[in-house]
């Protein structure tokens, strides 16, 4: 029996790979169109310009599933950035939580 073992990340072999099949068929049919409607196929002439940008979306796929690869096998290291305390902004929430705690009645020297 066959087990499947499902990867996350994809090998970019098989991306150049799958981006050269796409370019082949691409730039065949392509010709394939050119030739058609230099032979008189009007309707041709509208797939000559088609197959172009498929190819150009296979590239741009191409590059997104190379890019997310990359990301996925190097992810960046969390940065451990501490926050920046600013004097004046913590004077002022001293202030305003002393001013709360002196509405609802409780004591300034509590923290809770």
């Amino acid at each position: 029996m066959f087990v499947l073992v499902r990867r996350e990340t994809k090998n970019p072999l098989v991306i150049h790979l799958g981006l050269a099949l796409a370019e082949i068929i691409c730039v065949s049919a392509f010709y394939i169109e050119l030739h058609r409607a230099l032979g008189g196929n009007r309707l041709s002439w509208a797939y000559v310009f088609e197959w172009p940008i498929f190819a150009a979306y296979g590239v741009y796929v191409w590059k997104k599933l190379l890019s997310d690869e990359r990301r996925e096998r190097d992810p960046a290291p969390e940065s451990k950035v501490e926050p920046r305390t600013d004097p004046v902004s913590d004077e002022a929430l001293r202030a305003y939580n002393d001013y709360l705690r002196r509405v609802h009645g409780e004591r300034a020297d509590d923290d809770g």
